[in-house]
């Protein structure tokens, strides 16, 4: 039977930040990032709390044994306490006798300390060495995440595991045989991974585990303050040197196993990345000892399920120093008594492997993931660990495994903002252009349907005036007086019949038709049509090799003809007039240049607005422009203008660029 998974640890979702310190710190890699979302994954996790002590956000919260305790406390059957060995690194505010009172206070029936069962242990380490045959090499399993690593990612190594029960089921063991089965046992200790250890295997042994942090909780919901509380003493059995086991080394000193350079039996390692290392070493064969020692933390003192803010040889000192203070007062004898009576206490254990391995990408797969992260060569892979993986290829492999995702990447994710911030950019200015357009489309709609009526109301009075003006001037004489007035009447009704054709011809809904057209030769017949003034050149310049495009011959026509009566007009002391054609597959571009005056800024934006002119009274009606871009917009074009009126800022002039599609698109 392999190792009970329990939700040991859970991610608070509304806390998590998503810093993958937590991916970082995990040995077992047993936390997924899914959505963008931290999840412990239950049957990987081995309890070491490393998740817990890391995360600044509080975002890991640890399975609650407190309520458990309370219905074992309430349910009159006798309750022990077993107080691991670091209880005085944690508990340094009061004597151990005051804790041991204020424990007595919640309820226990029986206090002890787990450092007895230890001595029990290092015996049992120190008799097994002596037997094992010459060669052979052991995992100490005092460490329950150990454990847990061992049977789970190394399940090959299970029969290296050394065949010993931990300290806490030693003491839970102790207890049943002096008080009978019948006795409740609750440990009390630093370590997350004890609760996952106690629904296993040890279940018969030990009814729950507490951290000193649920400890500290209880207190505060009792009352219990150490001021207020009496003093008490452990319940026997005693224990010797056993609380040394809290610190690094403390199994080997204590079952008094030899660690030199000279030939070690046994070598000690503790610490989150030291003892993976020291597992995959003792696999390799390169651990010249026939026990290694691996410890989770920096020793028991620095568990995940403590308080205390105290650096690490701050709370090494505090347990040497109530093992010195125990020691002065220890009764040698007594003590050796209680060791000859568990003598043939069981302290065996079996392990059983719980591969929770993940099978790894092929060399195929794995360019694959390292090439959409962007690392398409060694070059490319920083290893900067921001993802919680020490290499490029290691976040590769559990993005293979869906433990990762690709977005952890910060060089990656950065790369990707930045092509995403491009993306909104151009989006954006699209959409910029596409709301003056609107806007500019509304205003043309608005004059349109305005110019419209007023064309058609004024269009037939017109016609009456100019065909009774000509009948009077038939009726008179070519010198008189009145003939002179009559043709000035003729002159100005012509005049606003024009403006009115200007009109209708602006709030026209025609639909344009497309045919395959030359482009060069319109811009060219167009030219020829609006001949140059005095002072004035024009040329044509063409690049690319195919003039065609489908739009309306008569309407493009219309256009060119405007911009380059404009651009005339824009040059009264001469200049030079420039009309290009260029494009690529898609798309015709043609533009006017002109060197003229150019446009002010404060009119920009006005160029395009029906009725606006800049030119003297009776020389434009504002609408020639107006006329233009509604025919570029019913082409699915675009026309923009850049214009210089200062020169001191270079030479002056305006260039009018249109843009329309090569394959004529139509609604």
């Amino acid at each position: 039977m392999g190792p009970a998974v329990i939700p040991l640890v859970t991610t608070v979702k509304e806390r998590c930040r998503v810093c993958f310190t937590c991916v970082r710190e995990c040995p077992a890699k047993a936390i997924r990032i899914a959505g963008g979302q931290a999840e412990v994954i239950w049957a990987r996790c081995i309890g070491c709390g490393n998740c817990v002590r890391v995360c600044s956000q509080g975002a890991k919260q640890v399975l609650d044994s407190v309520p458990d305790v309370h219905a074992l406390l309430a349910s009159g059957e006798r309750v022990a306490a077993c107080l691991a060995p670091s209880f005085p690194a944690e508990f340094s505010e009061c004597s151990p006798e005051r804790l041991i009172g204020m424990v007595r206070a919640l309820g226990f029936d029986l206090v002890c300390e787990v450092a007895f069962g230890a001595d029990l242990v290092a015996e049992q380490y120190r008799r097994f060495l002596q037997g094992v045959p010459a060669g052979a090499q052991h995992i100490a399993t005092t460490c329950p995440a150990v454990v847990e690593y061992v049977e789970r990612y190394e399940p090959h190594l299970t029969d290296a595991l050394a065949p010993m029960v931990s300290p806490m089921v030693a003491m839970a063991r102790c207890l049943h045989a002096v008080h009978g089965n019948d006795v409740r046992v609750v440990f009390i200790g630093p370590c997350i991974a004890k609760k996952q250890e106690v629904a296993g295997p040890a279940h018969d042994d030990v009814d729950a585990a507490l951290t000193f942090l649920e400890l500290r909780r209880m207190f505060r919901e009792a009352g219990l303050e150490p001021e207020t509380a009496g003093d008490a003493e452990f319940d026997p059995p005693h224990a010797r040197h056993g609380g040394l086991f809290a610190i690094s080394r403390g199994l080997l000193q204590v079952a008094s196993i030899k660690e030199d350079l000279l030939g070690a039996q046994g070598v000690s390692v503790d610490g989150r990345s030291t003892f993976v290392e020291a597992i995959k070493e003792f696999e390799e064969g390169a651990v010249d000892a026939a026990l290694l020692e691996v410890l989770a933390c920096k020793g028991c003192v620095m568990g995940p399920g403590v308080a205390s803010s105290a650096p690490l040889f701050s709370r090494q000192s505090a347990v040497s120093r109530y093992v010195r203070r125990r020691l002065e007062r220890f009764d040698e004898a007594a003590w050796q008594q209680e060791m000859d009576r568990f003598a043939a206490l069981d302290l065996g254990r079996e392990f059983h492997p719980d591969d929770q391995r993940l099978p790894g990408p092929t060399p195929v797969e794995l360019a694959e993931i390292l090439a959409r992260m962007g690392k398409h060569s060694p070059h490319d892979e920083l290893n900067c660990g921001a993802c919680g993986y020490d290499t490029c290829v290691e976040h590769a492999v559990a993005i293979h495994k869906e433990l990762a995702e690709s977005e952890m990447c910060l060089p990656y994710t950065i790369d990707e903002l930045r092509r995403t911030v491009g993306e909104l950019a151009v989006s954006n200015r699209r959409l910029a252009s596409t709301q003056e357009a609107l806007m500019q489309a509304e205003k043309l709609a608005s004059m349109g349907q305005l110019a419209a009526g007023i064309a058609h109301e004024v269009n037939n009075p017109l016609g009456v005036v100019l065909m009774y003006t000509h009948l009077l001037l038939d009726d008179l004489q070519a010198d008189s007086a009145m003939a002179g007035d009559l043709r000035v009447i003729a002159e100005q009704a012509d005049r606003c019949k024009k403006i009115v054709a200007g009109l209708l011809n602006f709030a026209r809904q025609s639909q344009v038709s497309l045919q395959p057209n030359d482009v060069r030769e319109i811009m060219e017949r167009s030219l020829r049509g609006v001949p140059a003034p005095d002072g004035v050149t024009a040329r044509v310049e063409t690049a690319g090799d195919d003039p065609i495009a489908e739009l309306d011959r008569d309407q493009l026509t219309q256009v060119l003809t405007n911009l380059i009566s404009n651009a005339y007009d824009a040059m009264p002391a001469g200049g030079e007039l420039t009309l290009r054609v260029d494009g690529d597959a898609e798309q015709v571009v043609f533009s006017v240049r002109d060197t003229g005056v150019g446009i002010p800024e404060e009119n920009m934006r006005r160029v395009f607005t029906p009725f606006f002119t800049t030119k003297p009274m009776g020389k434009g009606t504002g609408l020639g422009l107006a006329v233009v871009y509604g025919i570029v917009k019913m082409h699915r074009g675009d026309i923009r203008v850049e214009s210089n009126c200062d020169p001191a800022a270079g030479p002056t002039g305006s260039v009018f660029a249109v843009t329309i599609p090569r394959h004529g698109v139509t609604d």
